[in-house]
């Protein structure tokens, strides 16, 4: 007997194309897509910021206009809901609010987030209501959506629409918990998770904890790579919530995310010089030589051609790269950097740039240029600190550019070290977070490198190697189930 489809609902502070600032919006982009491929009916819920998003580019459709919006007994606010389409058969839908959503270009960063963020949260609910949709899941998407499944328990389960709605709250990275950074919060300050949430205009809203909420009150919780499920119920990695993460053990589940093959596609993709197969690799030398000289480096093919495509910022391995840079510029090789970010690190690199400009360069990020990038690499370095997933190693490895990554979280599940006797692994791993490390990584891959043809089998495999949305959104549908089951289960006690 066929299993029932499921009507899922992912809930998300950014999508790309809409809005976008990171991983996560690329997530929410083809995750979503990959579980409609299987045959679910699915929508997807995010902000409308009015500073970013073309309404006629998208061609949206408003579906509900000053839809007031109850935040508590004393505070209400007006929307707007509009409607658009990620793909066929899978609508978008926006919650728009000027005040809180449309007079900024930056997403993020004003000194009200939580209060911006808990007025998404019960507006999304809304509009769920409004719309007439009964999901059987709502995924929330990390800290921004934390306060769903609270909200579901603890009111919005009498709604005759969302009444049986399980919830999965999914940390995409733990650091991020809610509208300021955590640890700059005072003691006397912290929420516990348990007391009653301060009225939409009280200060003390600021200080509620939207993942601890979240953690504490979804029927299930995922995060981002099964590595990254472990790591965070230490004190290392659980960024001050690895007690309650571990004491909710038996409902925290680790799924590697996935590209969306649609996109990544090197024989397809737009946005290359010359495009290519894992049958044609060496086509990739064209790419490189296209590169170099957009770039003003050396024409030099047989440079081994190093990329980072990174947020500049410590956590994913600057501190590192910056020790070594000196030693860098000594070898047979070229790199190419292009993040935005943390001004110190990229105050270094743009020293480096001017002082060996045929050798090494930093740019700002230019999406369009992206997957050219990993099609003219010969390498990328992944050094992160930790990493809860990543998607560059994903991404780069469609395109045949072999990764130089720290043995971590999401990396240490997508990428085993190269063994040159076997042929086996599919890049270049280090495990202790030490610029010597990531220094004789990177030495080990040029060794590689120079024997042309093992080079040429490593990116054939490296092509090759399964990172879809296909295997990861079976996954999902399976954790949905059992949040349904637990739902229904602690609903009959």
């Amino acid at each position: 007997m066929a299993k029932k489809t499921l009507k899922i609902v992912h809930v998300a502070s950014e999508v790309h194309p809409f809005s976008k600032t990171g991983g996560l919006a690329d997530v929410v982009r083809s995750l979503p897509k990959a579980l409609r491929r299987l045959g679910h009916e699915v929508i997807v819920i995010t902000p409308f910021y009015g500073q970013v998003l073309d309404k006629k580019k998208y061609h949206l459709k408003e579906i509900g206009h000053d839809i007031n919006i109850k935040i508590d007994k004393d505070n209400a606010l007006k929307v707007i809901f509009w409607q658009g389409w990620l793909m066929e058969g899978l609508p978008i839908y926006f919650i728009e609010n000027e005040k809180y959503f449309s007079r900024r270009k930056a997403l993020y960063g004003s000194t009200h987030e939580n209060a911006r963020f808990l007025l998404f949260n019960i507006a999304a609910l809304k509009l769920l209501i409004h719309i007439k949709f009964a999901p059987d899941i709502i995924q929330c998407h990390d800290w921004q959506t934390g306060m769903i499944p609270q909200l579901i328990k603890k009111g919005f389960d009498k709604n005759q629409y969302l009444s049986k709605a399980a919830t999965i709250f999914t940390i995409h990275n733990l650091a991020f918990q809610m509208g300021m950074d955590w640890w700059k919060v005072p003691l006397a300050r912290k929420d516990f998770g348990v007391k009653k949430i301060p009225a939409f205009d009280d200060p003390r809203l600021e200080y509620i904890n939207f993942a601890k909420r979240g953690i504490l009150n979804a029927d299930v919780i995922s995060t981002v790579s099964e590595s990254y499920a472990q790591e965070i119920m230490t004190p290392r990695f659980g960024q001050d919530l690895h007690r309650i993460l571990s004491n909710r053990s038996d409902r925290l589940f680790g799924i590697i995310n996935g590209i969306d093959y649609f996109d990544y596609n090197p024989v397809t993709d737009p946005g290359l010089h010359k495009n290519f197969s894992f049958k044609s690799p060496e086509r990739k030398a064209v790419n490189k030589a296209y590169i170099q000289k957009h770039f003003g480096l050396r024409q030099e093919p047989r440079a081994a051609l190093l990329v980072m495509t990174s947020r500049v910022a410590e956590q994913k391995g600057f501190d590192l790269l910056a020790q070594i840079l000196d030693m860098l510029m000594r070898m047979n090789l070229q790199l190419v950097i292009m993040g935005d970010g943390d001004k110190k690190y990229i105050s270094i690199l743009n020293k480096y740039h001017k002082e060996h400009a045929k050798r090494m360069v930093w740019s700002p990020f230019e999406r369009k240029r992206e997957t050219s990038l990993y099609a003219a690499a010969d390498m990328v370095l992944l050094p992160s600190r930790f990493e809860p997933c990543g998607l560059v190693q994903m991404k780069s490895s469609r395109y045949g550019a072999v990764p130089i990554a720290r043995d971590i979280g999401g990396l240490s599940d997508t990428i085993s070290d190269y063994n040159p006797r076997t042929g086996r692994g599919n890049g270049f791993e280090f495990k202790k977070y030490n610029a010597q490390d990531f220094l004789v990584a990177i030495t080990r891959a040029l060794t590689e490198y120079e024997h042309e043809e093992n080079w040429k089998e490593l990116v054939r495999h490296v092509m090759q190697m399964s990172t879809s949305w296909a295997i990861p959104a079976t996954k999902y549908v399976t954790l949905y189930r059992s949040a349904i089951k637990l739902k229904e289960k602690n609903g009959k006690k």
